[in-house]
């Protein structure tokens, strides 16, 4: 069976921002094991599954409010990022990295979302 969310480029980089998070969590400290680590991996995961869970749905409105949810999310991680920064379980460039991946993942959810919404 196929994937049509597979081929959005934006369920690609959020994936793709999931696995980067994942490692990066894989090194905070164990006290963070039910906190801050479940946390921002929660958070990011919700990005990609609500693209998922959107594109699947009938309608051009319910997928968009997935699209909302998803950027809620993605905003929820990028503070987990700053968190995790000033916290110093991630560095300057880590930060950095991961934070311009979320910046591009932001910018092709809106893009959708406005594309979508016309």
């Amino acid at each position: 069976m196929a994937h049509p969310w597979k081929d959005l480029i934006v369920w690609q980089k959020s994936h793709e921002l999931v696995l980067e998070i994942y490692k990066a969590t894989s090194n905070f400290p164990e006290k963070e094991r039910f906190g801050l680590i479940q946390q921002i991996r929660r958070s990011s995961i919700s990005v990609a599954a609500n693209i998922v869970e959107g594109k699947s749905k009938k309608t051009d409105k319910e997928f968009s409010s997935f699209l909302y949810n998803s950027r809620g999310s993605l905003e929820e991680t990028r503070y987990h990022l700053l968190l995790s920064k000033d916290l110093g379980y991630i560095d300057e460039i880590q930060y950095e990295s991961l934070d311009k991946l979320a910046t591009e993942v932001s910018y092709l959810l809106n893009k959708l979302i406005s594309s979508i919404n016309k």
